[in-house]
């Protein structure tokens, strides 16, 4: 619920021009609340919140207490997932054919090979045919998950695959992503685009070490 919350606020200071991690930090100051889970980004997936809300709501309707509380957030993920690939298609005014695009980190969270409902299952296919060519960088993505990308190249090195690239789509937060030679990799690229779905970076970071174009979520 706070996932979807937070992700549902993050939609509404883009329109605003407000910051969602200010008012996250804001929110998460309160002892009721607290602040985990209360990240923007591409939506939660994984084996348990997907399976269990769904559960939920099923088991409401079963016994005539429907979980709209619930059915929302579900609702809300789901379209956050798809506004992700919005984001990036936009930053090429509708169309990524023929385009370069790096995507670090495949799986729904950090330290798992787990790619279940993770928004890459929705993202890259939409790449892919729309035209464009993905390159992947993922830590611990398991054998399942290269099969299922396997149209795609994978690339352990980040650098390696940045080069000659149009995009980069920072997707999971691995550690390994949180402290990347920025200047280097937008010199490596063509065009020098960050699409930074987990808001590890800033926008005055990015445009100082050379990226043309940055977007985040709810920023």
């Amino acid at each position: 619920t706070k996932i979807s919350f937070i992700n549902d606020i993050a939609a509404l200071c883009e329109k605003t021009g407000a910051d969602v991690k200010e008012v996250a930090r804001g929110m998460g100051l309160d002892g009721r609340i607290g602040k985990k889970f209360l990240h923007a980004g591409p939506g939660f997936g994984g084996s348990c919140f997907p399976k269990d809300t769904k559960a939920l709501i099923k088991t409401g309707i079963d016994f005539d207490a429907p979980q709209k509380i619930v059915e929302a957030v579900v609702k809300v993920n789901n379209r956050v997932k798809r506004t992700m690939v919005e984001k990036v298609f936009r930053l090429f005014k509708g169309s990524v054919k023929g385009k370069v695009i790096c995507v670090f980190g495949v799986t729904f969270k950090p330290d798992t090979d787990d790619v279940r409902e993770a928004t890459s299952l929705i993202l890259i296919p939409e790449l892919l045919k729309d035209g464009a060519s993905v390159r992947i960088v993922d830590p611990r993505v398991s054998k399942v998950g290269l099969e299922i990308f396997k149209d795609c190249d994978h690339f352990k090195n980040p650098y390696d695959a940045a080069e000659n690239s149009d995009l980069i789509i920072l997707l999971t937060e691995w550690n390994e992503f949180r402290a990347l030679d920025l200047k280097l990799l937008s010199k490596k690229m063509n065009n020098a685009y960050l699409a930074d779905l987990r808001n590890i970076y800033s926008q005055d970071e990015a445009k100082y070490n050379g990226f043309k174009r940055y977007i985040s979520v709810g920023r």
